[in-house]
């Protein structure tokens, strides 16, 4: 491997990669030297410059382990406004491997808010727009991100809301839930259907992507091809940090 430019900044970047290996517990000095492989002073004033800006903190037990500032790196990279710009190319090339149009889409509130759109080639029958509001309760974007959330049966009434019937949207998220791609047909237009995986991150839910298509196009053979794609392209082309959830199906 060739050597960092700059052997200071190198030596603090491996001791952050360490120090995330060891999770929360974090790991005491002696073990983090040699893990990185520096003298034990010489990490010492490394993880000393990593504290001063909150990126390593220590432990009652002495044990150092990641800071708040690291943590908040990686929120920030993946917030909401950022998710746009990281999922684009991934959108495209599902796109351009099932030729039909791809939504990201993020919860608000009860209704999911749609941040892009990828169109195909060939022409759709189906309006679409960034920014457009539906009800998650009926929406494959929405079901896919409730499916991975925790909910009683109070907040399942609230989201079902006017929308669908509560015991109908029970049992399309345990569907959900059981196949890792939740789905919709014809519920928000006639002759339009929709499946859609969660995206998350930490194991919570942060956004999902979507297929939409005519609804002879997400029936049969053609909507496992479809779901194929969703399970097995979509997640190598993810930005680090992010995941679909694992299927039991």
């Amino acid at each position: 491997m060739e050597a960092s430019p700059l052997g200071s900044v190198d030596k603090a970047l491996l001791a952050l990669d360490t120090l995330a290996g060891f999770g929360a517990a974090g790991a005491p000095l002696a073990t983090l030297a040699q893990a990185v492989g520096v003298s034990k002073p010489t990490l010492h004033r490394t993880l000393a410059a990593l504290r001063h800006r909150g990126y390593a903190e220590q432990t009652s037990d002495g044990a150092y382990r990641l800071g708040p500032s690291a943590l908040a790196l990686g929120s920030s990279y993946l917030a909401e406004e950022n998710l746009p710009a990281l999922l684009h190319p991934a959108l495209t090339a599902l796109s351009e491997a099932v030729d039909e149009l791809v939504h990201l889409g993020v919860l608000a509130g009860r209704e999911v808010v749609y941040l892009d759109k990828v169109e195909p080639q060939r022409a759709v029958r189906v309006w679409s727009a960034v920014g457009r509001r539906r009800a998650a309760a009926t929406t494959a974007l929405g079901r896919a991100l409730l499916s991975v959330q925790e909910l009683d049966d109070g907040a399942l009434e609230r989201f079902a809301g006017g929308n669908t019937p509560a015991e109908h949207l029970r049992d399309v998220l345990a569907d959900a839930r059981r196949t890792g791609v939740a789905g919709e047909t014809e519920e928000n237009e006639r002759g339009i259907a929709c499946i859609a995986v969660p995206l998350l991150r930490a194991g919570r839910g942060v956004a999902a992507v979507s297929i939409t298509a005519p609804v002879e196009r997400l029936r049969g053979a053609a909507r496992t091809e479809r779901v194929d794609a969703l399970r097995e392209l979509l997640p190598p082309l993810l930005p680090a940090g992010l995941s679909v959830p694992p299927t039991s199906a």
